[in-house]
């Protein structure tokens, strides 16, 4: 069965909150509450598969204390938008 567009945003956002590192939930939720609404399908097919990356890569990719993997590289820019607000 497909998930629902509804359920899937819920479910993203909830695992954006609930990382493990405080600074990653901060930074995900953000970034989740400003763009899940209007992301199209593919991109939130990449924000999903990116979450299930270590919170301690992803911090250091989004801070710019590593360079992202290249599926990610333009995620993580917009991500690290949030970051630097």
């Amino acid at each position: 069965m497909t998930e629902l567009r509804e359920h899937r945003i819920k479910r993203l956002k909830m695992r954006s909150m609930r990382r493990g590192i405080k600074e990653m939930d901060l930074i995900l939720t953000a970034y989740a509450d400003a763009n899940l609404e209007g992301m199209e399908e593919a991109r939130m097919d990449l924000y999903d598969a990116m979450l299930h990356e270590n919170d301690q890569d992803l911090y250091q990719w989004v801070t710019g204390q590593v360079p992202p993997p290249g599926q990610y590289e333009t995620l993580i820019r917009d991500v690290s938008q949030i970051f630097q607000k």
